[in-house]
């Protein structure tokens, strides 16, 4: 789906076959557009994510048996992160959910980037869109889900100013500093996002009416920014993006969404096991790291291609972006026996190049809760 909001003066298309295909992908100077969204306000169209709204009765409930997140008690004005995992424990969708009302009907929206595929449950096996497979997990649930793509679009408001735009706007909505918050006013829907930088603001808009909020924002102060300047934020804040920085073998231990994403004391939902044991007593075979890459080259990785230590496969490149104080930086998945000082290459052919490990992202090694369970009752 094309934004109209590539038609704006100065925007950048992305290049063919980019995850950010369809939305700007930046506006002629992603290093300031980056500037802007840290330092005081920017705007980014990201129109082109899937919108699902689930409503009835039985929302919560459902909801709660088929994504790995706890939200039975999630109450209207407040939303979370969570997961669909498959039989063995690993990533097939991210999903961001907002507990709002629509039309007098209380609804949760999720949002998420498209083209999942999700192992289906049906007996005939195979794989199905995200909202087929939660059509086919209905029962005789209360529940309806729907599709509204084609009704909303997402917008994100980044910056410290991000409150002083909307406060321009005199809109009629007030949306609290807490993570996840949820509001509606005005026609939209808000909610307060932690990533790629705090204070952020992600904004649901009536689809037609797309640009008409693209201007206003525009003109209430917030600097055009692309998808460009998005990433590189969420890369510095160690965000992954599923299908980008997730292969087909990712466990959300390997990527920093337990918690946030996978509860690990709830049951019920498929993958659990793998997640509470991993979380329990094992190691995650890999960790989503961040790496900083040679910028004497023009050439970088890209993703999907392998990094090297030795010669031998030791990862996976997942996003590279260049940031505007960092250079040139990379998430990757890579083994956990991988030294944080080991001389890394990545990429192959004619783009490969030295990485080095930055060392703030290396995990933590402590006993798995489990393990140390047992060992303090040993002891």
């Amino acid at each position: 789906m094309q934004s109209p909001v590539l038609g704006r003066p100065g925007a950048v298309a992305a290049p063919e076959g980019h995850p950010e295909a369809g939305v700007p992908w930046h506006f002629g100077d992603p290093f300031a557009e980056q500037r802007a969204a840290v330092r005081s306000a920017a705007i980014i169209d990201r129109s082109h994510r899937q919108v699902v709204a689930v409503t009835g009765s039985d929302r919560l409930s459902w909801l709660h048996l088929v994504i790995s997140q706890h939200v039975t008690e999630l109450a209207e004005g407040r939303g979370t992160e969570a997961l669909i995992l498959d039989s063995h424990g690993r990533v097939e969708s991210h999903l961001v959910l907002a507990h709002t009302t629509l039309d007098g009907e209380p609804t949760v929206l999720l949002d998420t980037d498209t083209g999942a595929e999700i192992t289906s449950a049906l007996p005939k096996g195979g794989t199905q869109s995200l909202v087929e497979y939660l059509d086919a997990m209905r029962f005789w649930s209360q529940v309806t889900v729907a599709d509204v793509t084609d009704d909303w679009a997402e917008l994100t408001l980044l910056g410290p100013h991000a409150d002083t735009v909307l406060d321009e706007l005199e809109l009629d909505i007030d949306i609290d500093s807490e993570r996840f918050a949820v509001t509606t006013g005005s026609g939209i829907v808000a909610r307060r996002t932690p990533c790629p930088a705090p204070g952020g603001i992600e904004l649901f808009v009536p689809r037609g009416e797309l640009m008409t909020w693209w201007e206003r924002l525009v003109a209430a102060g917030a600097r055009e920014a692309g998808m460009w300047a998005h990433d590189a934020l969420r890369v510095e804040s160690m965000r992954p993006r599923r299908g980008v920085d997730t292969d087909e073998r990712t466990i959300p231990h390997e990527v920093g969404w337990i918690g946030s994403a996978a509860h690990v004391a709830k049951g019920c939902y498929r993958g659990q096991e793998t997640v509470s044991k991993v979380f329990n007593v094992g190691r995650p075979p890999r960790n989503m790291l961040l790496l900083h890459i040679d910028g004497s080259q023009e050439i970088y990785p890209e993703t999907g291609d392998p990094v090297l230590h030795k010669d031998r496969t030791v990862g996976r490149v997942g996003t590279v972006v260049q940031h505007h104080e960092l250079g040139p930086i990379a998430l990757a998945l890579i083994k956990r026996s991988v030294p944080a000082d080991a001389e890394l290459f990545a990429g192959q052919d004619d783009r490969m190049a030295q990485v080095a490990i930055d060392p703030d992202s290396m995990p933590e090694e402590g006993p798995a809760p489990g393990r140390a369970a047992v060992n303090r009752l040993r002891g």
